[in-house]
Order: C-alpha cells, then sequence, then structure tokens
C-alpha cells in the first residue's frame, strides 16, 4: 500500500491515528535512498507540532535486568490515570549472528491494547552501539507529535554508553538493590547524566533501604566534584507499584519546572550531538575534514537544525555531501 502524502500523514500522526504513527514510524526507519524525501519532508511538519504540544520526552536506562520495561508500563498507566497520553519507544538489542531481535520488552508492559492514549513501538538496535537504535530521534519525535509523554527504554546498558541523553529531556537511571550497580555506575559516565534516580525491585531485597542510603551519599560526593546539581532519588517496586506514583509525581513536577527555553536548549544540544554521532558512524574523521572540519561542521549542523532540519535526514544529506 503506497505511503500518504507527507503532510495527510503528518495531519493524522498529530491526530494519533495509530495506523498512521506505526506507518511513519516505517517511514523514518527506512534507510531506503527513495524514502529519504518522504521521510525529511514528515519531519519537519512533525517537529512543529511537537514543538506546540510542549510535552515531556522520559529516558529509562540501566544495566539488563533491573526491571527498565516493566517500570516503562507502570509509570505508563499511572500517567494514563493522570490523563497524560504516553508514547513509548522501547529498544531491544540485535543478535549479533543474525541480526534480529526478539522486540520482547511490550510482554513485560501490560498494557491494554485498545487504549487510544498509549502506543508502544518496539525496535531493535540493529548493531548500533549506545542504548538506541540509528532511527531513535525520528522516532521520538514521531511519537511526540502524537502523545504528550514519550518515555524511552533503552537496551541494558554500560557505564559509557550514554545516547539516551540526546533524545530526551529527562534521564531515569534504573540500579536495583544487591546487584553491585549502584557502585559500578557511580564511575565516570552514565552516572554524570542521570536527572532521577530509582533503585527497582525493592520488594525483593532487605537491602534496599542500605541501597537507598549508600546511592544519596556517593550521589552527594560525584554533585560535590562534577556538575553540582542534586540527584533525587526514587525507591520503588515496578511489579508491586510501590514508589511508581512518587516517580511519576517527580516527573510531572520536573516538567512543570522546565522553563520551554532550557527544553528548547538541551534538545538542540542533543539533536547536534545525535546528528554529528550518525555522520561519524558513516564517515569519521576524513567526512568531518572534507566538510571543513569538526568545528565548522558542528557549526553548521547548530544551524540547520535551529533552521528546522531533523538529524537523521541531515546526517544523511552531509554524508552525501562528503562522498562527492
Amino acid at each position: 500500500m503506497p505511503l500518504p502524502e507527507p503532510e495527510h500523514l503528518a495531519a493524522s500522526v498529530i491526530a494519533a491515528d495509530k495506523a498512521a504513527i506505526a506507518a511513519a514510524l516505517n517511514l523514518v526507519e527506512d534507510r531506503r535512498p527513495g524514502m529519504r524525501v518522504l521521510a525529511a519532508a514528515l519531519l519537519a511538519r512533525l517537529s512543529a507540532a511537537e514543538r506546540a504540544r510542549a510535552g515531556h520526552r522520559i529516558g529509562l536506562t540501566g544495566p539488563p535486568g533491573v526491571g527498565k520495561s516493566t517500570l516503562a508500563g507502570a509509570v505508563a498507566r499511572e500517567l494514563r490515570v493522570c490523563g497524560r497520553t504516553v508514547g513509548i519507544l522501547a529498544v531491544d538489542p540485535s543478535s549479533p549472528r543474525s541480526g534480529g531481535a526478539l522486540l520482547g520488552d511490550r510482554v513485560r508492559m501490560d498494557f491494554d491494547p485498545a487504549d487510544g492514549g498509549l502506543f508502544v513501538r518496539s525496535v531493535a538496535t540493529a548493531g548500533r552501539r549506545g542504548g538506541l537504535s540509528h532511527g531513535s530521534h525520528a522516532a521520538v519525535l514521531v511519537l511526540a507529535a502524537a502523545y504528550e509523554i514519550v518515555i524511552v527504554e533503552t537496551t541494558g546498558v554500560g557505564q559509557s554508553e550514554t545516547d539516551v541523553e540526546d533524545v530526551v529531556d529527562t534521564v531515569v537511571l534504573v540500579v536495583q538493590p544487591g546487584s553491585g550497580d549502584a557502585i559500578q555506575f557511580l564511575k565516570a559516565g552514565i552516572m554524570e547524566i542521570p536527572d532521577l534516580l530509582v533503585v527497582n525491585k525493592v520488594d525483593r531485597e532487605a537491602s534496599a533501604g542500605r541501597a537507598f542510603a549508600d546511592l544519596e551519599a556517593a550521589l552527594a560526593t560525584v554533585g560535590a566534584v562534577g556538575a553540582g546539581r542534586a540527584v533525587p532519588v526514587v525507591c520503588a517496586s515496578a511489579t508491586e507499584g510501590t514508589g511508581v506514583a512518587d516517580l511519576t509525581d517527580r516527573l510531572e513536577g520536573r516538567r512543570a519546572a522546565m522553563s520551554q527555553e532550557s527544553v528548547d536548549e538541551r534538545r538542540l544540544n542533543g539533536a547536534v550531538r545525535w546528528t554529528l554521532g550518525l555522520f561519524a558512524t558513516r564517515f569519521g574523521e576524513h567526512g568531518a575534514e572534507v566538510l571543513g572540519g569538526e568545528a565548522r561542521l558542528r557549526e553548521r549542523v547548530t544551524t540547520e537544525l535551529r533552521a528546522g532540519a531533523t538529524p537523521l535526514v541531515l546526517a544523511e544529506q552531509l554524508g552525501a555531501e562528503a562522498a562527492r
């Protein structure tokens, strides 16, 4: 079936038509050259719609097995009770042998497929490192044009995999007591990016209170020598529902406290890093040199993104120039 014209597809996405959202996500994930023009036109329309919506992008990240999928589902249900519409992008790792992925995160989310205010999309990393997929930024933009809240759940990540910071407004780092993650993730890298920290699965561990205290003390130390910012810590059990309302309240409070200017600046900085990362993956230092060097390339990317370009399309346009 042929795709609708970008303006019609965009209008249907903005109206939260699930079939249109699925078609739009397929389009922005399609790497065939012939689809790029359509994707560019679609994303340009959706970008304006997202800004008018003034929504909130939330990233859930952390090591494998800490319950990110279950927590994403619990937070989404709580947000729906509060009347918010929610889109979820769940990223699964690809097989290093077959390139495929189970895409099974939604199994743990326990959502109602008939709920018109909730949409869940599973995608594979397709070998990309960093916890997200190649088209994640564009996919978030599609969902954000349709829903008030977008939750991005990364793959199980390590200390230096911080891509999620580039696509969301609020980063939630999830750890669990008794696993050693609390200490490991205080090292440089991922511990520098969270805006909230959740100790999940507290119903299973008698050491949850100790883990909470240790994290608060360690975060105070990190803040004293690092960014100098306080990172709230929430204890939760996604399966039992404990702490989910507290986490949701904190997320809603952060959303209300953020000015549109600060959100725009954060998103722009993230989009610049995402664009440069996509470009560097294919063209590296040589590609940057062809286009005038890293500083000039960053300046150009920033200017074009401010003018309404989107990372996925811009990176490919720059790549075409570098390859000439």
